[in-house]
């Protein structure tokens, strides 16, 4: 833990200079059922691409999205953004792992698609940007079936 705050401080530091409501790349923790990582390259001020790494049921998923953003409540540091996009990854065995879903002790390998819903703010004073958003996913191979259950916040620091 004391590791990563100073970690995590040393790169407020060198990122301080470029805090802005509009960044060019976000970095940061992704907190829902489980930890994960997301990083967040904005092509424009309206279209970004979202690659999130994060652990579920003892696996590993990895997501890429495509994303489009608008200002939101006429404020330029808030935005909503909703988009499209897939994942692919690994769920451990079964009941073995607290999962009431499997009904098997199959490891299953996963891809399928997943769309999002959120909203994002920006700080002008310093380089984080905060999001709330809902992820839902429909597993196409491996254990099929659609997951409504991901809503997370996430917590970059803005990169300019």
């Amino acid at each position: 833990m004391k590791k990563t705050t100073i970690f995590i401080t040393i790169i407020i530091f060198l990122a301080i200079g470029s805090a802005q409501a509009q960044y060019k790349l976000g970095v940061g923790l992704r907190l829902n059922y489980g930890y994960g990582l997301s990083i967040k390259y904005n092509m424009s001020r309206s279209k970004a691409f979202e690659g999130i790494l994060y652990s579920r049921w003892r696996g590993i998923n990895l997501t890429g999205l495509y994303e489009v953003h608008q200002t939101a409540f006429k404020v330029n540091t808030w935005r909503w953004y909703y988009g499209v996009g897939g994942h692919v990854g690994y769920w451990g065995n079964g009941n073995r792992y607290g999962n009431p879903w499997f009904d098997n002790n199959n490891n299953n390998t996963i891809l399928g698609a997943d769309g999002i819903l959120g909203l994002e703010h920006t700080f002008k004073e310093i380089p984080l940007n905060l999001s709330i958003d809902w992820k839902p996913a429909f597993n196409i191979i491996g254990y099929t079936g659609l997951w409504l259950d991901d809503i997370a916040l996430t917590a970059r620091l803005a990169i300019k």
